[in-house]
Formats: C-alpha cells, sequence, structure tokens
C-alpha cells in the first residue's frame, strides 16, 4: 500500500467512526442505514494494511451497539458477527484491549437475548474474553468477572474479582454496583455488605511533610553540636600529632602527616530528613479514555 492510500483509508475509518456515533444516536430505519453505511467504509478499510485491527474493533463495536437495538434472533446474529470481528481484530492484534472487554460483553449480552443459563458455554466465552483482557491490562475487566461469578453463584470468586476491581481502580460507581442484577445472589452476604461499605469510607488523610520531617529529623542544635565536638576532637588530635611529628624521626614523618590527613578528611554528617524515605505514592487509575473502556460493565 502506497503512503497515498494509507491516508486515504486512515480518514475513511475516521469518518466511518464518526458516523458510527451518528448511527448510535439515531433510532429505526435511520439507524440502520448508518450502520449498513458503516460497514461497507470498515469493509474497505480492512481490504488492505496497516488499519486492520482498528478498523476491525470498530466495526465489532458498531455492531454491538446495533445489536441493543434489536430483539430476538436479529439481536443475536449482531451480536455474534460483533464478536466475530473482535475475534479478528485479536487474531491480528493480541494485546487489543478494546476488543478483548467488548468481545466478553457481546457474549454476556448474547447470552441474555438467548435467556440461557448461568452455567451455558456462552458465560465461559465471556469469562475467557474477559480473563485475557485482565491478561493484557490487570484488573480492566475483573468487574465483569465478579458478575459471571455472581450470576453462577460463585460467591468467594465474586468476592476476589471485586476486591481486585477495587484496588486496581475500575469499580463503577456504587449505585451502580447495588442496581446490578448480576450480583443478586450475593449481595445477601455479609462480606458484600461489609465491601460496600468500605466504599462509602473516606481515605485517611495523608500526613503533613512538616510533621514527617518533625518526627524523623534531629534538632538543628544537636546537630551543630555534634559536628563542633567532631571538628574540636579533629583540632585536638592533629596539633598533638603534629607536636609529636617534630620529635620523631624523619623516616616517621611521612606516615604522621598520612595519618592526619586521612582523620581529617572525615567529616561528621547527619541528615535532617531521613534521605531512605519512600517517596509519597500516588494513586494511578489506568482506565483509558477510548471506546474500549465505556464497555466495561
Amino acid at each position: 500500500m502506497s503512503f497515498f492510500e494509507s491516508i486515504t483509508k486512515k480518514s475513511k475509518l475516521k469518518a466511518a467512526i464518526k458516523q458510527t456515533a451518528e448511527a448510535r444516536s439515531s433510532e429505526g430505519y435511520t439507524a440502520d442505514q448508518l450502520f449498513k453505511k458503516v460497514y461497507q467504509d470498515y469493509a474497505e478499510v480492512v481490504s488492505d494494511e496497516p488499519l486492520v485491527a482498528e478498523a476491525l474493533y470498530n466495526w465489532g463495536l458498531a455492531l454491538l451497539h446495533q445489536a441493543r437495538t434489536k430483539s430476538g434472533e436479529l439481536a443475536a446474529d449482531l451480536y455474534q458477527d460483533a464478536i466475530a470481528k473482535f475475534s479478528f481484530c485479536l487474531t491480528l492484534e493480541p494485546a487489543y484491549l478494546g476488543a478483548a472487554l467488548d468481545g466478553g460483553v457481546a457474549y454476556m449480552e448474547l447470552a441474555r437475548v438467548k435467556g440461557v443459563e448461568p452455567n451455558d458455554s456462552l458465560y465461559g466465552r465471556a469469562k475467557s474474553y474477559f480473563e485475557k483482557a485482565n491478561a493484557i491490562q490487570a484488573g480492566s475487566a475483573s468487574y465483569n468477572l465478579a458478575c459471571i461469578y455472581g450470576l453462577q453463584g460463585e460467591k468467594e470468586a465474586c468476592h476476589n474479582a471485586l476486591e481486585i476491581s477495587k484496588n486496581k481502580g475500575y469499580l463503577p460507581v456504587v449505585a451502580d454496583i447495588l442496581a446490578d442484577p448480576d450480583l443478586d445472589r450475593v449481595k445477601n452476604q455479609d462480606w458484600f455488605g461489609d465491601f460496600m461499605e468500605s466504599l462509602n469510607k473516606k481515605p485517611e488523610a495523608a500526613p503533613e511533610v512538616s510533621e514527617v520531617v518533625a518526627e524523623d529529623s534531629t534538632p538543628v542544635e544537636k546537630v551543630e553540636a555534634v559536628a563542633a565536638a567532631g571538628v574540636a576532637e579533629a583540632t585536638i588530635k592533629e596539633n598533638a600529632e603534629v607536636e609529636s611529628a617534630q620529635d620523631a624521626p624523619e623516616s616517621e614523618e611521612v606516615d604522621t602527616v598520612e595519618s592526619v590527613n586521612v582523620f581529617a578528611a572525615v567529616a561528621p554528617h547527619k541528615s535532617l530528613v531521613d534521605e531512605d524515605a519512600p517517596a509519597t505514592e500516588k494513586n494511578e487509575f489506568a482506565a483509558g479514555a477510548d471506546d474500549a473502556e465505556e464497555e466495561v460493565k
């Protein structure tokens, strides 16, 4: 592909992504026509490299959103088509986080459309996608996994997944967690109440720097006194050795001078602040700002 063709395809991809957003905000016949148009554009983009993976992901995302506007077999077909695009995307680019997340979401929603039991293979496939997402970015799909465990009544696994999601900064807001029907089978557990209560606790304020310094440091006066004592001791010893050197044979003079210089080179030192103290930790929220993470349940 020439440079010019690559630029053209990139422009077409951006236009298709924009039209997908328009289709998502439209309804009925208008939405269907817009979706049909963007599918053709995505197909043209993936006909050659290097934008195949990105186009496939956004193509799958468009199918996923259209499926949510339908019901029955039509919705199921769209979900399966979306999953196929996400799968192809991951084949080309195994570390594509959005495809792993939304592939799992598509499988969960397909399972609901089909009305299958929580232990159905569709939920197992969703779980595989979420585990892949976690392997790409730790914790990014842990809440989704907690929902699957909740549906299946695996209480301990659900609790662990929620804790991971909390620690990694991927939990939804409290109201959404409480309203999530996927967690209904664990909401009566004592640990769930404790977990939700922990989310409402305000983190303890970090100690002020001035207080930390005050606790770990030595008063300035004490440091200066130690330093003065060291200097005085060095001076006395130096004078004594110099006087002794004047009376000593010439062969010992060099050794005496070296001894004085070695001692004088050692200067007393005490830091006011612990130099090895760890720096203030910074909480990190690793969620990206792309469409992929908007799909995290």
